[in-house]
């Protein structure tokens, strides 16, 4: 079969989905699966200036490409002299070139639609099946899942990705009514999911692209299933608890989970938020006392989520969780996207679920929030705490996440020869956050030049950072940038 190489033309207004049209760009060209197949994707407004007009120019782009995805929204955009928007226009051009169409229509509140795009979506559903999205991790979900459809249809998957795939040996009989029951009860009130309660299970997984020719997919398997282990012996989550800070036997603890991917994520969160450090205040404020864990749990539980819905489940490796004294590294068997860099992590970035159809439910069950913002919310989380920003790494065919917890520990201040003073101050700023060169002085006992020096001393190591330059605002907290293994000061 000669290479399938097919241009896409996305058509929207322009302004309501500024960001999402790009994002969803970047996506079909760094999935792992679609980039095989997919040459160029056309949004009008990356096109340089040229010497035709803007009609002319993106009709033509409507006849050069194979496939059409419209996105209908609430705006009806731009009219021209005859009161046609450029996507009224872009649709009738690929209706009239025969393009194959793709319509997806954004949210469901009627009363905020322009009349002439509600017009648009009645003479669009007349022609062809169109789905409805309310925000970008479904559009994603049900594109993917439409190509994959398109490409399968034209014999060009000989292989088809693996959540897309139907499960080898599944029935619906495999699947897990209770679960079922859950997810439909969770969706719909965290996210106001439109199917209703008794939704039959053949129901739910084709409203979520879940069956291939009437059976289950790996992904329905994986996140419904009553035994997923048995069709899919690696996909478990491993929680090691390590003694210091190296991975050595003997282990302080270690658990194996299997079940669902909605199980796993909770039992591995719990797993961590019982081993590590909190503190328990007052019931001023409420009945229960609230506790205040060294590591932000919904950082936690973020980490293990998208190493669990983002993992490569071709590979014979399972997602690990490994927590130290200083940290919690958690492994997720894989490689980055493409078109994303460990840099562009820490930026706004489009997601990229290496699993999209799997990532689609986390999110209606609410264990993924908006597409791309974990890994910010993670940073932003742990700075709030006074800890390290997370570090994100590719290591031995992983991606690696670290969470740094309290990393000075005694463990790793032994390696660093404080004298006495300075681990005393030490100890005073990991209960106040910051100290002064007066408060070391008294927390010391020691005079202001010999309390100078050993503030120097401390900065060099990399243990602490000054705050200010000159005045009496100076002062001094717990460094947030250290070396990988907390040896910088010899």
């Amino acid at each position: 079969m000669p290479a399938i190489r097919l241009k896409i033309f996305i058509s929207s207004v322009q302004k309501e989905f500024q960001d999402i049209r790009r994002d969803l760009k970047v996506f079909l060209l760094g999935d792992a699966v679609l980039r095989r197949f997919i040459s160029d994707v056309f949004l009008f407004e990356e096109l340089p200036a040229k010497d035709r007009s803007a009609d002319q120019v993106y009709l033509e782009a409507v006849e050069q490409c194979d496939i059409y995805v419209g996105i209908f929204g609430y705006e009806y955009g731009y009219e021209d002299n005859d009161g046609v928007s450029p996507t009224e226009h872009e649709y009738y051009h690929a209706t009239e070139h025969q393009k194959t169409r793709l319509i997806y229509v954004w949210g469901r509140d009627e009363k905020k639609r322009a009349p002439k795009m509600k017009q648009l979506i009645r003479k669009a559903g007349d022609g062809l099946i169109r789905r409805r999205v309310e925000d970008v991790s479904a559009l994603t979900a049900e594109i993917y899942a439409s190509l994959i459809d398109y490409l399968d249809g034209m014999g060009a998957l000989r292989i088809p990705p693996f959540d897309t795939s139907a499960c080898d040996g599944a029935t619906l009989k495999q699947i897990s009514r209770k679960r079922i029951d859950w997810f439909i009860e969770t969706a719909r009130r965290e996210r106001g999911f439109p199917l209703k309660p008794r939704t039959s299970t053949k129901a739910l997984l084709t409203h979520l692209n879940l069956l291939e020719n009437g059976k289950p997919t790996n992904a329905a398997t994986l996140l419904f299933g009553v035994n997923p282990q048995r069709f899919h012996r690696p996909a478990e989550t491993k929680c090691i608890h390590c003694h210091g800070t190296m991975y050595r036997r003997p282990f302080a603890s270690q658990q194996i989970y299997t079940g669902d991917l909605f199980e796993q994520v909770d039992q591995a969160r719990d797993f961590v938020l019982a081993k590590i450090n909190r503190a328990v205040g007052t019931r001023a404020d409420s009945i229960t006392a609230p506790a205040t864990y060294e590591l932000p749990p919904d950082a936690v539980g973020e980490a293990i989520v998208n190493a669990i819905a983002h993992r490569d489940y071709h590979s014979n490796a399972s997602v690990e969780i490994r927590l130290f004294v200083d940290r919690l590294e958690v492994w997720n068997p894989g490689v980055l996207p493409g078109t994303l860099t460990l840099e562009s992590l820490r930026v706004d970035h489009p997601s990229l679920p290496g699993n999209p159809l799997i990532a689609e439910s986390l999110y209606l069950a609410r264990y993924i929030e908006k597409a791309g913002s974990g890994i910010q919310m993670m940073i932003e989380q742990c700075s709030a705490a006074g800890l390290p920003e997370p570090d994100f790494e590719q290591r031995q065919g992983s991606f690696v996440n670290t969470l740094w917890r309290d990393w000075l520990t005694e463990e790793v201040l032994s390696v660093y020869n404080l004298n006495d003073r300075q681990r005393k101050a030490v100890v005073y700023l990991k209960t106040h956050g910051k100290i002064s060169n007066a408060e070391y002085q008294q927390v010391a006992n020691s005079i202001k030049k010999t309390a100078t020096r050993d503030l120097n001393g401390l900065k060099k190591k990399g243990i602490i950072e000054q705050v200010g330059s000159r005045g009496p605002g100076v002062h001094y907290v717990i460094s947030k940038k250290r070396d990988k293994m907390g040896t910088n000061g010899t």
